[in-house]
């Protein structure tokens, strides 16, 4: 019996135990509070705090990109010369 691969369809990457990043900033931003949370509570074990605290700085890293690459293209839009923004 041949064995066949289900990444695609699993978050767990290649990686034993590591998960996929979201799909949009919105999500990470959502993970990201969720596990502020679960720290600040004080209940997990010390190995449990570290591995949420490694998945919160990937998940900060990744929703910096984002806010990063977005800059970048209100940049371009705006000629190289990124303006405030006025609401009025």
């Amino acid at each position: 019996m041949a064995k066949t691969s289900s990444t695609a369809a699993n978050p767990v990457s290649a990686q034993a135990g590591t998960v996929a990043l979201p799909d949009s900033y919105e999500a990470a931003l959502s993970e990201l509070e969720r596990l502020v949370g679960a720290m600040e509570a004080g209940q997990l074990p010390l190995d449990q705090l570290l591995d949420r605290y490694r998945r919160g700085a990937e998940l900060l890293n990744f929703c910096r990109q984002r806010l990063e690459a977005v800059e970048q293209q209100v940049k371009v839009l705006e000629d190289g010369q990124l303006k405030p923004w006025n609401p009025t």
